[in-house]
């Protein structure tokens, strides 16, 4: 019986449905090896080695593989069919073959299939393979050179830049991208223009809508009429004229729909319409690949299948009528840069499936299905023919002419079922539909009205956008893009607000220190270059040796140039490179660097302790002024500088709000000498501390609160914030551990919670776990485990809720409601904490019963065993 591995038990559970007993399939969970984050792992001196390492959590794993193969002794290793699933299957031939699990005469195959179908999965087994070691190359070498930016570079940081935390190959040129663009809005000066339009109506009465072109007979440009009071001279001009329809011309025209998704264009989408992560969007897209429902939805490939073709060609005359099958079938060419790692588009498996037929529940996988199910009807459906409209509306004298335009939709096409979003609002006249207009009639004025506007700065970078960006550079691959955008969110090198991007201090840090010192391999040609180089790998057209070596004997030498940097002239650098930002000119002229509070110290960047950066004096300590990171007036907008932000005075003490190590907090009075620790209160997250008022700085400085004395036994019940929020506790201090703690529902209750309400809290408490280690009430019961027997239970806990069985507690995902959770789903959540754990699932007492009915020879002899067997059970 064939072992096959795949890489999630979801996935093993719907492969092993489709090919029945005389198979096993088992999940590696992922990579099995990685590198050990230490210094050697890849030795440049010698060749390139490389020093994997399997991982704790996967020793599992592969101990469960290795035992099955000892029973079958054939391998199908069916991991995804791109660059990381080859590299897991890689991974797993080596590290079984290490272990003499393989053997010389051991079967090994490599199958792939697109998608998770029993026809799919048939035909994959029916023609297997061996591992693509071209495209393992292309992993090796992109790890390889992860790893050596990662462990050779991050330490450059830390000491020359205090507070960075690493940088990555890839992840410093995306960062670099949102930098340039936020240094872009920065610097952006908007410019003033106005438009005139003007309310028509025909000899009928209807109504339509036309822009001025045309002025004093010239024709306008974006930025002619530059003011109010020339808008005002445009409107007389109008208002003092009778204008009449000069022409109207109607053209045909069409729109064909947009092709069928790929990773990118799919993050892009689910972006645009829901607001959906990169991570969200390709976990979704996972779940339902799985289960089967989509095509591979890592690809940069735009191509769809003959079959799939003809099937949505089926799908879309049965549903929508024949008039919506184009002639013939649309062909999208494949843009991939590389053949071999190219895949068919991202499709439903079954054309005749929505969202409605497929019962999904999980919202994020529904919403996503029906994206791409219709996206890919779309692709093959008729093109929308529309009838456009242009008017042109003038004065008899030529001075002023005004145009109206729009569209009528004859026949929708594609549109019936998809329209592909936008990254921002653009407002289209064209999209209008325009009354029944006569060339030669008279156009009534209703109204004359003038809009000023302001030119835009370039818009923030979303995450869809930024994909697309990257995409355009050629910097990453599909499998990366949102590792990548997440990366750099994880390291609070960027804040992501309202669903854009905005760098935060480390990451313009970090990306100033790059662009001067490591110039070149923030370089976007260089990033994508060695892009294209690594596809030529994965070709089989290059060595990836040589394209590491090429490699590190630059960044090697880059990298020693820097030993010799003082921090200080690395600051000053910097400083240089974000003069402009922070310290534009002023309005007099004077000198932006000079310190105002001394008027002789020279500003400059500094970093602090805590990672951030601050602008401070160069005559300190004498002179302690400070002031936000940014230009001037960066804490007018509520940033806090890093000598807090003064928020008022309080029985003589000024109160300020700090940002610390462990998060913001404020602070009564200065520390001095004679008050090395004054009172000092975190502030807890529901409350942003930017905007933080000195009311409530005053009232988090009052806890913990006394509400008073327990009825019962005179001991202090108290109420304060903690790490897990606001609470009541019954104890002679607050900082005794004992006692009794209650949780209260709000912030607010901290500070208005009375003794009543606090001893029923209490109370209610000390009921609910009638004492030490009775358990609490389950919240459901789902019955007996349908393998090993026992209670299975939802059970409500201090992190959410969670399925309980024997020993083995399984965190319930956020997608799943207690009241909604099958035993089915429960089995699967606690098999995968068992594996994760190391836990062995404890046996039916039942099952035990009969080797106690044994002979009682046999008992005498069971003594005996322990000692003969211990030495094995210590293996």
């Amino acid at each position: 019986m064939p072992v096959v591995v795949v890489e999630s038990p979801a996935k093993a559970k719907t492969i092993n449905k489709y090919l029945g007993p005389g198979y096993t399939v088992l999940a590696s969970y992922g990579h099995v090896r990685d590198l050990p984050p230490k210094d050697g792992s890849v030795d440049p001196e010698h060749d390139f080695d490389m020093k994997w390492e399997v991982a704790s959590d996967s020793r599992k794993h592969v101990k469960a593989i290795a035992d099955a193969l000892a029973e079958d002794g054939e391998l199908i290793l069916a991991t995804d069919p791109d660059r990381e699933g080859e590299a897991i299957s890689w991974h797993l031939q080596e590290a079984l073959t290490k272990r003499k699990s393989i053997k010389k005469d051991t079967p090994v195959s490599r199958v792939t299939f697109n998608a998770i179908t029993k026809d799919a999965v048939a035909q994959a087994m029916a023609n297997p393979r061996q591992v693509d070691m071209p495209l393992v190359e292309a992993y090796l070498a992109r790890r390889a050179l992860d790893y050596l930016v990662g462990f050779n570079l991050s330490p450059v940081l830390w000491r020359k830049l205090p507070g960075a935390k690493s940088a990555g190959r890839v992840q410093s040129v995306c960062l670099r991208l949102i930098v340039e663009r936020e240094m872009e809005i920065e610097a952006f000066r908007a410019r003033e223009y106005w438009s005139v339009k003007a309310l028509l109506a025909t000899p009928r009465g209807q109504e339509y809508e036309a822009r001025l072109t045309v002025l004093a007979g010239k024709k306008l440009d974006r930025y002619d009429i530059e003011n109010g009071t020339q808008a005002e001279l445009a409107v007389q001009a109008i208002t003092s004229r009778d204008l009449t329809v000069t022409s109207v011309e109607a053209k045909p025209a069409s729109r064909n729909p947009s092709a069928p998704f790929m990773t990118s264009t799919l993050q892009q989408e689910a972006s645009r319409k829901f607001g959906m992560g990169a991570r969200q969007t390709m976990s979704a897209a996972q779940r339902l690949y799985e289960a089967g429902h989509i095509t591979y939805m890592r690809t940069d490939g735009i191509d769809m299948a003959p079959e799939a073709v003809s099937a949505a060609r089926d799908a879309i005359a049965a549903r929508f009528g024949k008039d919506y099958v184009p002639g013939s079938p649309r062909i999208y060419k494949n843009k991939a840069k590389n053949a071999q790692e190219a895949h068919e588009c991202i499709r439903p498996t079954d054309m005749t499936a929505d969202a409605d037929a497929l019962k999904l529940t999980d919202a994020d996988q529904r919403k996503l299905y029906d994206l791409i199910w219709k996206r890919t009807l779309a692709c093959q459906m008729e093109s929308a023919r529309l009838e456009r409209t242009t008017v042109d509306v003038g004065s008899r004298d030529g001075q002023v002419e005004l145009r109206a335009t729009g569209q009528v939709v004859l026949f929708d096409g594609f549109l019936r079922v998809y329209e592909e979003g936008r990254d921002d609002a653009v407002t289209d006249d064209d999209d209008k539909r325009l009354p029944q207009i006569s060339q030669g009639e008279k156009a009534d004025k209703r109204s004359v009205t003038p809009e000023q506007h302001f030119t835009q700065p370039p818009p923030r970078y979303t995450e869809a956008t930024l994909v697309k960006r990257m995409e355009e550079l050629g910097i990453g691959r599909p499998s990366t893009y949102a590792s990548i955008v997440t990366t750099i969110q994880d390291r609070e090198y960027v804040r992501k607000d309202k669903n854009r991007l905005i760098p935060e201090d480390k990451g313009r840090l970090v990306t100033a220190f790059l662009q001067n010192y490591f110039q070149k391999y923030v370089g976007y040609d260089f990033t994508a270059g060695l892009e294209d180089e690594l596809d030529h790998v994965s070709a089989g057209d290059a060595d990836y040796k040589a394209v590491l070596n090429r490699f590190w004997r630059d960044f090697s030498a880059a990298i020693a140039e820097t030993s010799e940097l003082r921090i200080t002239d690395v600051l000053e650098k910097i400083n240089e490179v974000l003069e402009p930002h922070l310290f534009p000119p002023t309005e007099d002229g004077s000198d932006p660097r000079r310190c105002p509070n001394c008027g002789e110290g020279r500003l400059s960047m500094r970093t602090a302790r805590s990672g951030g950066a601050f602008i401070g004096c160069s005559n300190y300590p004498e002179c302690r002024y400070t002031r936000a990171f940014g230009p001037p007036g960066a804490e007018d907008d509520g940033a806090i500088p890093p000598d807090g932000k003064l928020l008022g005075e309080d029985m003589g003490d000024e109160i300020r709000v700090f940002k610390g190590r462990f998060g913001p907090y404020v602070q009564r009075g200065p520390v001095t000498e004679e008050n090395k620790k004054p009172p000092r209160q975190s502030v807890p997250k529901d409350w942003p501390a930017e905007e933080l008022e000195l009311e409530r700085a005053v009232m988090l400085l009052s806890l913990p609160r006394e509400i008073g004395p327990h009825p019962e036994d005179g001991v202090m019940v108290w109420s304060n914030i903690g790490r897990y929020g606001p609470y009541i506790k019954h104890a002679p201090s607050t900082s005794d551990r004992g006692g009794t703690n209650a949780n209260l529902e709000s912030l607010d209750e901290v500070f208005t919670v009375g003794m009543n309400r606090a001893v029923q809290l209490l109370a209610e408490k000390v009921a609910s776990r009638g004492g030490r280690g009775r358990a609490a009430a389950p919240l459901r019961e789902l019955g007996e485990h349908p393998e090993a027997g026992g209670p299975v239970s939802i059970m409500s806990g201090k992190y959410g809720p969670y399925v309980k069985w024997e020993k083995i507690n399984a965190t319930l995902p956020d997608t799943i409601e207690p009241d909604q959770v099958t035993m089915e789903q429960a089995v699967e959540l606690i098999a995968e904490r068992a594996a994760k754990s190391g836990k062995k699932a404890p046996k039916k007492a039942a099952a035990k019963k009969p080797a106690a009915k044994k002979a009682p020879a046999k008992k005498a002899a069971a003594k005996k065993a322990p000692a003969k067997k211990a030495p094995k059970a210590e293996e």
